[in-house]
């Protein structure tokens, strides 16, 4: 008899001569009871004891160009903020220094905050590095563009936009998972691959990138991209653009880390492997199942 006849996951719709992909069971959305081996040993750490009766639901929720376009951007970005502080503590060498003030916040010539005042560069002994800071911005700021029109593109072409786009009840959506996200809320919110308030800021973000390269380049070339610095009101309007989206930036990526910590290890193993994994009640499913040939 045929090898292939004895495995237990053997097909007899499946032809012979088909490649061992075919012969492949599904892995996608696919549940299996935790008393399978190889299951309870790769979930042990992560499935408390008490839930061993249960089912575990393994889907498939982040393609591989995702992943790893997530994870280049991450150390894009950081390189891109960290040769930008160095820009900036150039500029800010001296208070009041220079007359435009860009990194500050004022009314008029009254400054009330500098980000960094001279006591902190006394404080730390810093380096003023313009030149390095310039070097390392302008060769990583391609990397950093070339990863977004990669990931836009592959969002577009894979159909991957319609998780992300906001929709027309995304904002009230938003203040749901807000007020949920604080306890306010105790009901469910809606089984979504990106909830509301992910939608508004993960398409926040992308513009943000945008306008991040857009602006960057009216700094970098104000002279040959002059109608571009125009249409931000001038060089300096658009270093203060750039500099505002450099901030959102930092707002964006704490919340994004404390939402990934609440969230726990499944949701950051979905963004490392693919997959993500769920814990469902037998008694639950079978209710579902009950009540849907019930309808």
């Amino acid at each position: 008899m045929d090898d292939t006849r004895q495995h237990d996951d053997y097909d007899p719709s499946v032809p012979e001569t088909a490649s061992p992909e075919a012969l492949r069971p599904p892995i996608e959305s696919e549940r299996y009871p935790l008393e399978t081996k190889s299951v309870k040993q790769s979930l042990d750490a992560t499935i408390p004891a008490g839930q061993k009766g249960e089912m575990v639901t393994i889907e498939y929720k982040h393609s591989i160009a995702t992943r790893w376009m997530h994870w280049i951007n991450f150390p894009l970005l950081f390189l891109m903020i960290y040769s930008g502080i160095l820009i900036y503590w150039a500029d800010s060498q001296h208070e009041g220094f220079h007359a435009h003030q860009v990194y500050r916040i004022g009314i008029g010539n009254w400054t009330i905050f500098r980000f960094f005042p001279r006591w902190f560069y006394n404080t730390f002994h810093l380096k003023f590095q313009l030149a390095q800071g310039l070097a390392y911005h302008f060769f990583f700021m391609w990397f950093f563009a070339l990863n977004g029109f990669a990931y836009v593109g592959y969002t577009l072409v894979s159909g991957e936009w319609r998780n992300l786009v906001p929709t027309k009840d995304s904002l009230k959506g938003a203040v749901d998972v807000v007020f949920h996200d604080l306890g306010l809320s105790k009901g469910p919110l809606p089984e979504q691959k990106f909830n509301h308030a992910q939608r508004i800021a993960y398409t926040g973000v992308v513009l943000m990138g945008a306008a991040s390269l857009l602006t960057g380049l009216a700094i970098y070339k104000p002279s040959q991209l002059h109608v571009l610095t125009s249409l931000f009101g001038g060089y300096e309007m658009a270093r203060w653009f750039h500099f505002c989206l450099t901030l959102l930036y930092v707002v964006f990526f704490v919340v994004h880390i404390a939402q990934v910590i609440r969230a726990g290890w499944n949701n950051s193993r979905a963004m490392i492997t693919g997959y993500q994994v769920s814990i469902n009640s037998k008694q639950k499913e079978t209710s579902d199942e009950q009540s849907s040939l019930a309808s």
